[in-house]
């Protein structure tokens, strides 16, 4: 499959005025609200998982600060809260309490999870500090960014939607059904107005499917869609197909979604190891399709200062590459992910030819 205007040969040397939106790589975070645990919280972790106590040891700065220092993905894990107060009362407080560690501060003192909406945070109960307790806050925070930042490239947000609970003792997590999906967008909506969000139907115009849009038109051209942001749905599965459901091409959805590339849905997909997924990035990328995957995970590469699955990142051609180090922890290692000169947004190394080190984002 090869595209008139969204697939240019890697021999071709472009105007940087062409460049599409497919054609350039930014650099994301995973669980771009995560704060580290306080130290009872760690400590109890540790006592009962301790390997997941060891993935869980990072943190990443406020949202806009990211946005300044050139993050240009962003990841929000999401739970469902219509009635407000579910989480208000994390179940951790009383775990360290019964374990005899040191009580730990309100991660919420303003009682913004009290009040009905989705929040943002990890894990209910042991892991939920976050820098935005909920949706609405981050968006906002984003949104302001971007407002006094009119030239960026657009920012994708990617939402996990959690619905998983990990045992009995934990807070229950509500599922996501057709009420809960509707109530996320009517909170997007509710931050970003329409025309700043780059939507599936922005992308498939009048044909079909995504993938006949994209095939016949490309992506469009890097100039035409600053300013905007485009949201995507972390989730495989059944809550992703209740999205789908009589949106088959994503009609009127402002997500996009993770789908194989025969669907009609079929734009954007992740592909989390670069290493063991190289191959299918590097063919996803090569047909036109956006790809997000992860330079690193569960604080490994950084304790060991293990850039391999960054440079295959790097490599694969995926547009968007989330880490957990934009900057490096000194307590692991100099481990960071970053593009050579520090560049925001750098040309594809599989689809955009020999543009050097232009920035984009400027």
């Amino acid at each position: 499959m090869a595209f008139a205007a969204g697939l240019i040969s890697s021999c071709t040397t472009l105007e940087t005025s062409d460049i599409r939106l497919n054609q350039i790589q930014v650099i994301g975070t995973h669980n771009s609200y995560h704060l580290r645990a306080p130290e009872s919280l760690r400590v109890l972790l540790t006592r009962r998982e301790p390997e997941e106590a060891k993935g869980l040891d990072y943190e990443h700065p406020p949202l806009s600060e990211q946005l300044s220092l050139g993050i240009r993905q962003l990841e929000l894990d999401c739970f469902a809260d219509p009635e407000g107060g579910r989480f208000a009362k994390p179940r951790g407080v009383e775990w360290i309490s019964r374990a005899g560690l040191s009580p730990i501060p309100n991660p919420d003192p303003q009682g913004r999870l009290r009040r009905p909406g989705f929040k943002v945070m990890h894990v209910q109960d042991i892991d939920y500090f976050s820098s935005v307790p909920t949706l609405l806050e981050g968006l906002r925070q984003i949104r302001d960014w971007s407002a006094k930042n009119p030239r960026h490239v657009p920012i994708f947000i990617l939402l996990e939607l959690k619905e998983s609970t990990p045992n009995a003792e934990f807070t229950p997590a509500l599922p996501f059904g057709e009420q809960e999906l509707a109530a996320m967008e009517t909170e997007i909506l509710a931050v970003f107005p329409r025309e700043k969000i780059l939507t599936p139907d922005d992308i498939r115009g009048q044909e079909r499917s995504l993938p006949n849009a994209l095939q016949k038109h490309g992506w469009p051209l890097l100039d035409s869609v600053r300013g905007k942001v485009m949201f995507g749905m972390d989730n495989t599965g059944a809550v992703r197909d209740l999205y789908l459901k009589n949106h088959p091409a994503l009609e009127s959805r402002l997500l996009f979604v993770s789908v194989p590339p025969t669907s009609p849905a079929a734009a954007w997909m992740k592909e989390n190891d670069p290493v063991e997924g190289f191959e299918r990035i590097r063919k996803l990328v090569r047909a036109g399709f956006l790809v997000r995957t992860r330079a690193d995970a569960d604080t490994i590469e950084s304790r060991k200062n293990d850039r391999y699955r960054c440079d295959r990142a790097k490599d694969s051609g995926a547009q968007l590459i989330s880490t957990d180090y934009p900057r490096p922890n000194p307590a692991f290692s100099p481990y960071s992910v970053q593009f050579d000169h520090r560049v925001v947004a750098r040309p594809n190394p599989v689809n955009s030819g020999n543009l050097g080190h232009v920035d984009f984002d400027k």
